[in-house]
């Protein structure tokens, strides 16, 4: 090892490895379960490569004992998955506008496998989820990602004590913007839902006899798709637009 590189070498990498790869198990589009953990694990591989000549001036210095060298590694691990874990947050947005969007129209007993997942899911919350994986890539937002990880080094230094108390709150901060984002996704057919409804129930009770149900049921599915697919184009810019600014504002400062 040591004609290769010094034992603080070796453990500067290792240190780095430890925190990219946490970060990359949760990261969207790479992150999903349909990718295989090899795949996963060599690109963090890659990365660490990339990131330890960067970083290496922040790292500690080797310590002498195994006990010091676990609380580093844990240290990191918690600082990766905590970073990994805010961005996959965000991502439930989608699914929470795909579960509304699914109950409003009716098709909430419509489940599908969800590739990302590996569970099954409502058919149009599997829709947005691949939809959101796309325009990450697409626009390039992957690329911020990997700025993060290395902004990570600035926010979260290892010298630096662990901010737990700030993780959490940001975390908390986080899944209610994820909450709100997805309400607002499925905002125009949330209100189409309700007018619908307003109007169908005037209508029954104009005509008792009329079997409104089962014309209202079909025509609420089509015309509730048909919003969504109108307002599809808005819903995707409205959310890369929220994750980008969130990456840029959250996690690099």
């Amino acid at each position: 090892m040591e004609s290769y590189a010094a034992a603080d070498e070796v453990w500067a990498a290792g240190l780095v490895f430890v925190r990219v790869a946490a970060i990359v198990m949760l990261l969207p589009g790479l992150g999903e379960a349909m990718v295989p953990p090899r795949v996963r694990l060599s690109f963090a591989l890659l990365l660490t490569l990339a990131l330890t000549p960067i970083v290496s001036t922040s790292l500690p210095a080797l310590p002498g004992t195994v006990g010091g060298m676990g609380g580093w590694v844990l240290r990191e691990t918690l600082i990766g998955l905590m970073i990994g874990g805010l961005l996959r947050i965000l991502m439930m947005s989608l699914a929470v506008a795909g579960e509304l969007v699914s109950l409003q129209t009716g098709l909430s007993f419509a489940q599908t496998a969800n590739p990302l997942q590996a569970q099954p899911g409502t058919t149009v919350a599997s829709f947005l989820a691949l939809l959101g994986v796309t325009l990450i890539f697409a626009t390039n937002t992957h690329h911020l990602f990997i700025g993060a990880v290395a902004d990570s080094y600035k926010l979260f230094a290892p010298v630096k004590g662990l901010p737990t108390a700030d993780a959490a709150t940001l975390a908390a901060r986080t899944v209610s913007q994820a909450f709100a984002l997805g309400v607002q996704l499925a905002a125009p057919v949330i209100v189409f839902s309700l007018l619908f409804n307003l109007a169908t129930g005037l209508v029954g009770r104009v005509m008792p006899q009329f079997q409104i149900f089962f014309a209202a049921t079909p025509l609420g599915v089509l015309l509730g798709l048909s919003v969504f697919a109108l307002s599809l184009g808005v819903i995707g810019m409205v959310w890369i637009e929220a994750y980008r600014e969130f990456t840029d504002v959250f996690l690099r400062g």
